[in-house]
């Protein structure tokens, strides 16, 4: 069975490494999820090499749902992707929250539209 792919797309490389180790713990080992974090001379901001690397690891078959941190980061994503072929999706949802809701969905196989859904839905799940 193939699983949608995660990438993290994220200013610093620390956050999107920190973030797939979380979700390795709530997916397990089958969901490929890898980190685009960083410039390439590893100081903060985006890397549109790292992003295409990663969703090219990423995908398994099932297609790729991309997280993004802040502004910028969903700029060179959009870029990157416009040049990918389909199957690749860019998530309007929360880094962390959205990257773990996703996480657990991908695991049980669920396809792509609905891995993104998750991510989404997760910015209205109240912490308290």
């Amino acid at each position: 069975m193939a699983f949608v792919g995660i990438v993290l797309v994220s200013h610093s490389a620390a956050l999107a490494s920190g973030t797939r180790d979380l979700l390795a713990q709530v997916a397990g080992p089958d969901v490929r999820v890898e980190p685009a974090g960083g410039t390439d001379e590893g100081g903060l901001g985006t890397s549109a090499a790292k992003i295409e690397a990663a969703v090219a690891r990423a995908e398994a078959g099932a297609g790729v749902l991309v997280l993004a941190d802040l502004g910028s980061a969903v700029l060179t994503t959009r870029a990157v992707l416009a040049d990918l072929p389909a199957g690749t999706l860019l998530a309007d949802a929360p880094f962390v929250e959205g990257a773990v809701a996703a996480a657990v969905l991908a695991s049980t196989g669920a396809d792509l539209p609905t891995v993104a859904g998750a991510a989404r839905e997760a910015r209205d799940v109240p912490k308290f």
